[in-house]
């Protein structure tokens, strides 16, 4: 029992060593994240150099992409982003709600299975460092202990054996799929593959109905490999959520920035919220310097409203 317990100790303190090599600069966080947009955000009728040229322009750094099956769709990409300067850094899998990895049924596996090896081979074409990837869903059919074995399972056999080839971080996210419903949890279920190659997907907005998302940054610390940024207003009493622009909600920025500066977070901020035209991308690209800049937040600056 010792000799295992000491090869567990050594298997997890190699893989936190890589893990911090791996993760955002954790210096004193003099910098703020760098800026980044979901593509659904960018007009879809559009081709991608067009799409990406107007992200540039408004004051976006980066991207975060979706599955693209189709090679010839994925060059292209590519290629638009080399033209346009604009950086791919992440790639959200599409395919795991429909097809979650914790179903019983091994053709639905398979499927998940298929797209996230999409997913990760688009991320190394578009040179991007991580897959956006909900592990899970709890349902009627599915209980809590078997969401929890069955996708660490499939991920440490199926999954992470590709990250680790191509160099390419399976980015677990918390999201409204009765999972991963506390930092602690959230925190030792990425723990648990001991590998660089398994890391958090961090989205504050997700989290903000029952929780504090500086509280769930603290507690990740430097397990988190990118951040997804929203906003609500919250109706405790209906029990329900509005979306709204970053800053019009009730997420407190002056404590998520202060967080983000503790844990020394200067990765990729993406803007996951409703699109628009140039101008109210402009405005959302602002929005986050305001209120992620800093020691600056919602208490101290006013929001300019966009139509």
């Amino acid at each position: 029992m010792a000799a295992i317990d000491r090869r567990r100790f050594l298997t997890s303190t190699a893989a936190l060593a890589a893990l911090a090599a791996l993760g955002p600069r954790l210096s004193s966080a003099t910098s703020a994240p760098r800026k980044a947009v979901l593509i659904t955000m960018l007009p879809g009728d559009r081709p991608f150099l067009d799409r990406f040229r107007m992200a540039v322009d408004a004051g976006f750094a980066g991207i975060e992409m979706q599955t693209v099956e189709d090679p010839a769709q994925a060059d292209g990409i590519r290629e638009a982003a080399e033209r346009s300067g604009l950086r791919i850094h992440s790639v959200m899998n599409t395919a795991h709600s429909r097809y979650p990895l914790s179903s019983a049924d091994p053709e639905v596996v398979r499927r998940s299975v298929a797209s996230m090896e999409t997913s990760l081979r688009n991320a190394k074409l578009w040179g991007a460092d991580a897959v956006l990837f909900v592990p899970a869903v709890v349902d009627r059919e599915t209980s809590y202990r078997d969401a929890w074995s069955r996708s660490q399972s499939v991920i440490r056999e199926r999954l992470l054996p590709l990250a680790r080839e191509l160099k390419v971080v399976v980015a677990v996210e918390e999201v409204w799929n009765k999972f991963l419903l506390g930092p602690l949890e959230f925190a030792r279920y990425v723990d648990a593959f001991a590998s660089p190659w398994v890391r958090a997907y961090f989205d504050m907005g997700n989290v903000v109905f029952y929780a504090y998302p500086q509280d769930w940054i603290r507690t990740l610390g430097r397990r988190i490999a990118k951040v997804h940024v929203k906003d609500f207003r919250l109706d405790r009493t209906g029990g329900r959520l509005q979306s709204r622009n970053i800053g019009e909600g009730d997420v407190d920025w002056v404590e998520v920035r202060k967080a983000l500066g503790e844990i020394g977070y200067d990765g990729w901020v993406t803007a996951e919220i409703a699109g628009g035209d140039a101008a109210y991308l402009r405005d959302v690209a602002a929005r986050l310097d305001r209120y992620l800049d800093r020691g600056i937040g919602h208490r101290a600056l006013p929001v300019r409203h966009s139509s």
